[in-house]
């Protein structure tokens, strides 16, 4: 019985010890290392840098975890370009097709009026220019907030406004480029950018006559006011035409001489011949220099402010439709025929 007694103690001391062994090795696995180099050597290795990543690959990585921001801002980009509107249809209206024509001079006359353009080539002006720092030419704008397309498109946009008062887009930039051109050619020249159609359209004349007064009354020599504006042309509902031909290589928005005359109702505008006498000897400078670039000069029975002196021009370049760069390089081509047609008037 002593030695049975035994052997259960010494099996039960067996088992308490690797009870408690098993105790201590689970514990033990289970602790972080102690504090030590050991320590710090697995604390490196778990802050471990990523290796370095490329902005581009960033801006990929950006982009795959949040595609709902990109979509959000495409929708936004859009929203800001608008819903196309109507195409814009290009088109060159051929001035050799005018039933008047002579020496490089072409007239659509929508008036009563005989006209004889021999007569009017070869007929003398009423004024010269002087040769001195004295303005004698006034440039300026009935409809200054006129504008055009940002860029050459085949169609428009609901964003799109054919007005802006934005001075480098309306017809402010247009008159820049001419009076540019004609102040480097020697030949002073005043350009007034006040906006005779902002806030309101109508009486946009009326306002700009009064311009016009203040300006000659300021400046006794002014002998011409050329008055810059651009056409607008539809076709069907929605869609607009512009008007475009290719000059040495460059797009350039086709352009109007738009003179009245005393006719219909018109009956303040006697010497309406005077003006249309420099828009003559202009529109054969611009034949001469750049052929197609002119339309045929448009003689309406209307006043357009050009009875306030015998130098007025309305020049219309382009439509609304055309690329604001078009109507830019026809005012760099106007600009230049003007200061040579100018020179042959200027007293010596």
């Amino acid at each position: 019985m002593k030695k049975q007694a035994g052997k259960w103690r010494l099996a039960a001391v067996f088992t308490v010890v690797i009870a408690l062994l098993s105790y201590h090795t689970v514990n033990w696995m289970a602790e972080p290392p102690a504090a030590g180099k050991s320590g710090q050597i697995a604390a490196a290795e778990t802050k471990e840098p990523l290796p370095s990543v490329s902005a581009e690959t960033k801006e990929e990585a950006a982009a795959q975890q949040a595609p709902a921001e990109s979509k959000s801002e495409q929708a936004a980009e859009t929203a800001a370009q608008g819903t196309v509107k109507g195409k814009v249809i290009s088109r060159y209206l051929s001035p050799y097709q005018a039933s008047l024509a002579y020496g490089g001079v072409t007239l659509k006359n929508s008036t009563t009026l005989a006209i004889d353009l021999k007569a009017l080539l070869e007929e003398p002006l009423s004024f010269q220019l002087t040769a001195g720092k004295e303005p004698q030419v006034l440039i300026m704008h009935t409809h200054t907030t006129e504008t055009y397309l940002p860029t050459d498109s085949e169609t428009y946009t609901d964003a799109y406004t054919s007005r802006s008062r934005d001075q480098s887009k309306n017809m402010v930039s247009v008159g820049n480029i001419v009076a540019k051109k004609l102040n480097d050619a020697g030949i002073k020249t005043l350009h007034d950018t006040t906006e005779h159609d902002y806030p309101q359209y109508t009486g946009s004349y009326t306002r700009a006559a009064k311009t016009i007064v203040s300006y000659l009354k300021k400046y006794p020599s002014i002998r011409i006011v050329l008055d810059l504006h651009r056409d607008a042309i539809s076709s069907g509902e929605n869609d607009k035409i512009k008007l475009v031909t290719e000059i040495g290589g460059k797009k350039a928005a086709q352009v109007m001489l738009v003179m009245g005359s005393q006719s219909g109702g018109v009956t303040n505008f006697p010497k309406w011949r005077e003006n249309l006498k420099l828009a003559v000897r202009l529109q054969q400078t611009l034949e001469k220099k750049y052929p197609t670039l002119a339309r045929p000069i448009s003689l309406m029975p209307k006043n357009y402010n050009e009875s306030l002196t015998t130098g007025s021009l309305l020049i219309e370049f382009g439509t609304d439709a055309n690329a604001l760069a078009e109507a830019h390089a026809s005012a760099e081509m106007v600009g230049d025929a003007l200061a040579e047609t100018l020179k042959k008037i200027r007293a010596q």
